[in-house]
């Protein structure tokens, strides 16, 4: 697999622009439908929270899709900004490098 040259989109933003939008739902009127806070849709759709596997579960229900989508999607945004975030974890040694040594 390719490594990703920009920051994959955050799960809040395909939710808003892909599903939200298209069907003319409110923050509210979502989080009344899947059963959590305005305030936690919120910030989820602001890119701001991230999408649990209860949230993929309630999402995957609400929208017919795969609880999978919604935890790849999350998977994805939150590795890439780990791997951009620090180079620290580039100096750990393959297990097999320092057992091949001892």
């Amino acid at each position: 697999m390719r490594p990703l040259k920009r920051c994959p989109v955050h799960p809040g933003e395909i939710l808003r622009e892909d599903y939200m939008k298209p069907l003319g739902l409110t923050v509210t009127r979502l989080s009344e439908i899947v059963g959590v806070s305005r305030k936690t849709f919120s910030k989820i759709i602001n890119g701001k929270g991230a999408v649990t596997p209860e949230m993929a579960l309630r999402l995957s229900r609400a929208f017919d899709t795969s609880p999978d989508l919604w935890l790849n999607l999350q998977k994805n945004y939150d590795l890439w900004r780990a791997e951009h975030a620090s180079s620290a974890w580039k100096e750990v040694k393959p297990v097999v490098y320092l057992t091949a040594r001892s």
